[in-house]
């Protein structure tokens, strides 16, 4: 047999063997295991986000592995449709190679089974009767038939065969499950931006890359009105309106339009009392040419709205556009004197011209809850709101830009307070933060006044000649040399501060002190800068103390020596803070945007199609096992002799106890007289 078999094999053309082996079970698991690798990809690894974050979070070589593989886009990968292709057309191979058989089998009651074939089964019993053979086949078709079976006689030489089957129907399930896996899997196709794909291989759409406004987007990176399957998403402030979505696509998008227009009337969203969200919803209007009248809907998270195929998400939310009104204090001795007041508003560009630079406002981002970790000894993981914060870029004429993030309220921290203002160079990296000390006015007036005093020449030599003349009348030198030599330190060692910070006051150290003197001149250096710092501070103070309460100004010069520090620590870390300009925000009008996403699948309802089908074959499969009997009646003697068997193609065990009952019933029906 097996080389009859094989010879079979080799005679078969070369289009039969490549039919048998698309229906083959090797190529169907092997095909249902790259599905489930490409879905266990595709559930950890977040799809469709910006290429920008995967090359921060991989790095540039395995960004460009990922990349070539389609895993930022599995679903709609090249390869996966492919398997996806292959998968439909060896099921529905499978399908027609075995439909027909399993139909046939169906109906087959196989009456040619003979008594050996009985005997060799499982499930078989004999016994005796006293009625004659022909009786005794008409008590059993006619009991089997009452128990569901569809039954028939087979007359045969010397013995009558009564075949009878329940459970026809189960084949149906293996049928109904392959159809199941088909139309899934055309559903898919049909969702999975096939078209989308065809369309870019010969040139119809572009996908755009650049950051550009709605309608300067080029007409080949807008794709029509149509039927094909797309998920996009657009953000949308309170009072205006969108007809277009925007589909993300690899490293850019693409602009979707849609037959309707969808209106934010208004947004709402509540908050728990830390401050986080807890739901948010959008009331809708719907504007369309077909209707008469336009229509007002309310969307909320897991409750979308449907319209003409098409599916409305309450996906996020975020800034419209937000009305800020800043306040910007220099910190270039260039700049002006008084902070300057302007307004701006959220995602607005404008050029800022401060002292002899030239940057350039982008303003981002508005948050009017930050929820950020503020750890307690008594609770380590306490969480707290640190208020309204909005972020924005200062970019300079190179193209180079920092990223800040600044708080509109003061943040406690060692039972003082200070105004909050991050800064970055990359969003790979976290803010490193500048505490700007709050004054006891509730602003920043005392810290920007010393600041200015630092950055004025003519003040600072007045005190380095001051404390010169001071020092030297102490030793009592009058070396005129050594009176210009001081004096030109004392400047210069403040001059070095306010430029870099303690960091550029170590250099200076080692890179002016000869080794051997380090030790001795170092501290001397800096604790001269230190004196300098407190004279320009005291002669600039603008704390007020009270005339005839000495505990009050105890009170009050612990507070001001306590802001000096804090003052002093601030402006040793402006070099890294890297802006002439501390913006700070005095007053805002919030406006919110509601980020919809809008999705259009004409192949969901083929999809559940196929779950219907699946639906009804697992429940044929598993709940209308096919369950077969055979008996032979056969003259013996004096009375007939009944030989009965039976299988079943599922739950082996519960048909032992279904065979032993049927078994009784049946040697009941026929009167046994002697069962052997």
């Amino acid at each position: 047999m097996p080389d009859n078999s094989n010879s079979s094999t080799r005679h078969h053309t070369l289009g039969q063997r490549l039919f048998l082996f698309l229906g083959s079970m090797d190529l169907a698991v092997t095909l249902f295991v790259a599905l489930a690798i490409a879905s266990i990809i595709g559930t950890v690894l977040q799809q469709n986000q910006p290429y920008t974050d995967y090359l921060i979070k991989f790095g540039p070589f395995w960004f460009d592995v990922f990349e070539s593989a389609g895993l930022y886009d599995v679903y709609s990968a090249l390869w996966f449709l492919a398997i996806l292709t292959l998968l439909v057309i060896s099921t529905s191979v499978c399908v027609i190679r075995n439909t027909p058989s399993m139909l046939k089998d169906m109906r087959n009651l196989r009456t040619h089974v003979q008594s050996k074939s009985l005997r060799a089964m499982h499930h078989q019993k004999q016994w005796s009767v006293d009625t004659d053979e022909q009786k005794s086949a008409d008590n059993l078709e006619a009991a089997l038939s009452n128990l569901g079976f569809r039954v028939k006689q087979t007359p045969k030489e010397g013995e009558v065969l009564v075949s009878a089957m329940r459970g026809g129907m189960n084949r149906l399930g293996y049928i109904f499950t392959h159809l199941a896996i088909v139309v899934i899997c055309v559903g898919g196709l049909i969702d999975g931006n096939l078209p989308l794909k065809f369309a870019e291989w010969q040139g119809k759409i572009k996908i755009e890359t650049r950051d550009l406004p709605t309608s300067e987007i080029p007409e080949i990176s807008r794709l029509p009105v149509g039927n094909h399957a797309f998920r996009g998403s657009v953000s949308i402030p309170e009072g205006r309106s969108s007809s277009v979505v925007f589909l993300a696509m690899r490293d850019g998008y693409l602009l979707q339009n849609l037959p309707f227009t969808v209106e934010v009337k208004e947004f709402r969203v509540a908050y728990y009392t830390t401050g986080q969200p807890k739901l948010f919803e959008t009331d809708l209007v719907i504007h369309d040419d077909e209707l008469q009248a336009p229509f007002e809907a309310t969307i909320a998270v897991n409750h979308p709205l449907f319209y003409k195929g098409y599916a409305i998400y309450q996906a996020s939310f975020s800034d419209g556009g937000s009305f800020l009104t800043l306040e910007a204090w220099p910190l270039d001795k260039e700049a002006g004197k008084e902070p300057v007041i302007f307004e701006t508003k959220v995602f607005e560009n404008r050029k800022m011209l401060w002292g002899e630079q030239s940057l350039r406002l982008e303003v981002t981002s508005f948050r009017l809850f930050n929820i950020n970790p503020d750890p307690t000894d008594e609770d380590p993981d306490r969480l707290r709101n640190f208020g309204p914060s909005f972020s924005y870029k200062l970019r300079k004429n190179t193209g180079e830009a920092l990223e800040y993030q600044n708080y509109m309220l003061p943040v406690e921290r060692n039972g003082r307070e200070y105004y909050l203002s991050g800064v970055r160079a990359s969003p790979a990296e976290d803010f490193g933060y500048l505490y700007l000390p709050v004054d006891i006015d509730g602003g920043l007036t005392h810290f920007s006044h010393f600041l200015q005093r630092l950055q004025n020449e003519n003040i600072v030599n007045e005190i380095a000649h001051a404390m010169m003349l001071g020092t030297l009348a102490e030793i009592n030198n009058q070396d005129k040399e050594l009176e210009q030599s001081l004096q030109e330190t004392l400047t210069l060692l403040v001059a070095t501060f306010v430029k870099g910070g303690f960091t550029s006051i170590n250099t200076f150290i080692e890179t002016t002190l000869p080794e051997a003197e380090r030790k001795r001149l170092g501290p001397a250096y800096l604790g001269m800068l230190r004196e300098m710092l407190s004279r320009i501070y005291v002669g600039g103070s603008l704390y007020q103390y009270e005339v005839g309460d000495p505990e009050k100004n105890t009170e009050i010069q612990q507070e001001e020596l306590l802001f000096f520090q804090d003052a002093v620590d601030a402006i040793a870390s402006l070099a890294r803070y890297g802006s002439p300009v501390y913006l700070y925000m005095s007053d805002y009008e919030h406006v919110e945007a509601s980020g919809l996403q809008i999705t259009y699948a004409p192949g969901k309802a083929i999809v559940y199609i196929g779950c219907a089908f699946l639906i009804m074959g697992i429940f044929l499969l598993f709940y209308l096992p096919q369950r077969r009997f055979w008996a032979i009646v056969k003259a013996n003697g004096s009375g007939t002799e009944v030989l009965l068997a039976g299988m079943s193609n599922r739950n082996p065990r519960e048909f032992d106890l279904f065979f032993k009952q049927t078994a009784e019933h049946l040697e009941a029906v026929t009167g046994n007289s002697k069962a052997k």
